[in-house]
């Protein structure tokens, strides 16, 4: 009998309460975001995003930034579990590295920073104000701060599959972005679909250039848009290509930060690609882990309990958000219930 091979083992990075809740428009408590980031922890995730350490006058929704990572690193409901935890935040310049960096110090920072190279010059500009050749020299000193300050480093890649100011892009760009960070000292890679211009077909494509020239699957992050609808078949184009670490969000959420919170107009990244923020989140962590659950994938996570966090996630959020199984629940297994 035919057989789809992929692996039957993942890794699932949960990036809600940072990528998810960047694109409201409302701010999201902070005690809500704490309660989601517990939840996720308790639920098995072990590689979450916290916060964005970037300037709080462009993107109030992370000015609890500090705040956040104090609750979450004295948090009674999880401490026991925190040292397999990995918590990521992002610092797009070395002004957001150099306060993560204080809060290291000061025994409550992340243990992992991000920074992102687009492999589109107009899009690097516009995401960090810097060009290639400027941003690149930031990330070398930023790779070897982090490090001397016990933190990993990830380096993300941008535009891959497309930029939605240039349009068509060159994947072999993203093959050298991914060296040149390789070679920097990155400790992992994402692999960034940031506006859903990524079909199965070439995503196969691309994570299989990858890992004929880098073969650890440990060093990459698959992490995709749904702006179009092909989420969960880049999921499993990805699989098929042997990736073995994914990112989402619950109820699929998220997108670029918003740039009018809580009635106030503020810079965010300007104007929006997509207004609609029902068209531009992540793929649906919800979904993908039933997903990955019926075709027999160890996620490491609590699948009943995923659900119904999902459940409150759209309480919190205030609207109906993209998950299907959180209505829908998993496939019977007859008379019983579930396995």
């Amino acid at each position: 009998m035919a057989e789809l091979k992929y692996p039957r083992k993942v890794v699932l990075g949960e990036i809600t309460v940072r990528d998810g809740f960047q694109h409201e428009e409302k701010f999201i408590p902070t005690l809500a975001k704490l309660w989601v980031l517990e939840q996720l922890i308790l639920a098995g995730f072990k590689r979450l995003e916290v916060t964005n350490f970037g300037s709080p006058r462009g993107m109030p929704q992370f000015a609890d930034a500090e705040e956040l990572f104090k609750l979450l690193r004295t948090s009674k409901k999880v401490q026991d579990k925190l040292p397999e935890v990995e918590l990521t935040a992002v610092t797009i310049r070395e002004k957001a590295v150099d306060r993560a960096i204080r809060a290291r110090q000061e025994g409550y920072g992340p243990d992992r920073i991000l920074m992102m190279v687009s492999t589109s010059e107009s899009h690097q500009i516009k995401n960090s104000g810097l060009d290639h050749k400027a941003y690149w020299a930031e990330v070398e000193r930023c790779i070897k701060k982090a490090h001397d300050a016990g933190m990993k480093f990830n380096g993300t890649v941008s535009t891959i599959w497309g930029c939605p100011i240039e349009g068509p892009t060159d994947m072999k760009a993203a093959l050298e972005v991914t060296r040149r960070f390789l070679e920097l000292g990155a400790d992992d890679i994402e692999h960034a679909d940031h506006d859903g211009s990524a079909p199965p077909n070439r995503v196969y494509e691309y994570f299989s250039m990858v890992l004929d020239a880098f073969p650890n699957p440990d060093l990459h992050i698959a992490h995709f848009h749904v702006t179009r609808g092909w989420g969960l078949a880049n999921v499993l184009a990805a699989l098929l290509a042997g990736i073995t670490h994914f990112e989402s969000t619950m109820g699929g959420i998220g997108g670029q930060p918003a740039n009018f919170v809580d009635g106030v107009p503020v810079a965010g990244t300007g104007s929006y690609y997509y207004q609609d923020p029902n068209i531009v989140g992540l793929v649906c962590t919800e979904d993908m882990v039933v997903m990955m659950d019926e075709m027999g994938i160890d996620t490491g996570v609590d699948v009943d309990r995923v659900l119904e966090i999902g459940r409150m996630v759209e309480k919190i959020v205030g609207r109906r958000l993209r998950s299907e199984c959180i209505r829908t629940g998993r496939i019977p297994r007859g008379p019983t219930g579930h396995k």
